[in-house]
This record gives structure tokens, sequence and C-alpha cells, in this order.
């Protein structure tokens, strides 16, 4: 599968390993909370990037695991894939326990952490808190527009419709995500 030979391309930059594939997905593990989070942004942000490609997204939490014959087991592994299945296309969560362990790194390019709330999730007793991570160089990134409805990516000259809301335009890969960000724009609009 090409998405997964992409991500195995990116893990030894990062200190991380593949764990296994799981249909479309990638797990992985990383010794370096931080170093996870920018790989997992780095993963986002490039292979998510392309006209019609469905955006990637990821989820990182941070607690100890049990490997058996080269596979990872525990709750901090079911968290991670529970924060990642709440991630958005285009978008990197992070538990509150990861981001205390990266708040005090500030490495280049510089992470930022935007608190999401508290959110429940399946087979999790309490609340989790999220925060979406991005750096510098996300926010910088000459790629293509993503649709803020589908999260897809969009070659603007192929982009079904554009709309502009607070003196920003959006793309949109077809009308009725188009109609969806007019009828409720704050849902979706970058903040």
């Amino acid at each position: 599968m090409r998405f997964a030979a992409e991500v195995r391309g990116t893990l030894p930059g990062y200190g991380a390993e593949e764990v296994k594939t799981i249909g479309d997905a990638v797990m992985i593990r990383a010794d370096e909370p931080e170093r996870a989070v920018r790989l997992a942004i780095a993963i986002v942000h490039d292979l998510g990037r392309r006209h019609g490609h469905p955006a990637v997204r990821a989820g990182v939490h941070t607690g100890p695991a049990v490997e058996r014959d080269g596979d990872w087991f525990g709750a901090a592994v079911n968290l991670a894939a529970r924060v990642s299945a709440a991630a958005s296309g285009g978008e990197v969560l992070v538990t509150g326990a990861t981001a205390t362990r990266i708040a005090g790194d500030q490495g280049s390019p510089r992470l930022h952490l935007r608190p999401r709330g508290a959110r429940e999730l399946r087979n999790v007793a309490q609340p989790v808190e999220l925060l979406e991570a991005t750096c510098d160089f996300t926010r910088d990134l000459e790629g293509l527009p993503i649709d803020p409805v589908c999260r897809m990516a969009v070659e603007p000259g192929h982009a079904a419709g554009t709309l502009t809301h607070d003196g920003i335009s959006y793309c949109f890969c077809s009308l009725d995500c188009a109609r969806r960000f007019a009828e409720a724009p704050g849902r979706y609009a970058s903040s």
C-alpha cells in the first residue's frame, strides 16, 4: 500500500517505528512524545495535501504499553486509536498527557497546541483533554487548500466552488460541501 510505504520512509528521521497497518491506518510507536507529534504533523501535512487525496488525520497519546511479539498492547494504545478517530481530516490531535510532556520543548519549527476541550471517547471511562497540534511550517505551508467541510485537498483550478467568509476564501471539492459551509460557516471556518 502506497500510503504505508510513504509513511515508512519518514519514520527513521523521527526515531519511530511502524508497529502494524490496520486497513488504511498505520500504527506507529516513538520513544519521545515531542518527536511523535512532529512526525504526525509531517505525515498529515505532507501526505494529506494532494488534490483528490482524502486528508490524513492523526492522534497521539503518551503512556505505558506492553510489547509482545512486535505488537503493542494496553490502555495507552487503545486511547491513541480513539484520539486518532476523533481527529478530522488534516488534523493532529494530542492528549493532555502528551501535551504536558512536550509543553516545554519549543524546538524548530515551533510547536503550537490549541485546546479543543475534553471529549468523551468510546470505551474510555473519563473525558479526555484534547489539543490540536500544529507547527510553524504547517502555518506557512504552500500546499493545496483543504475543503473546510470534508477536509479533502482541493486544486484551486479544479474546485467545484469557492466562497469567502470573513475575508478568507475557501475552496470546495463539491457543491454539497460549499452548500454545507454556506449554511453554517461558523462550524467550518478557520479560527
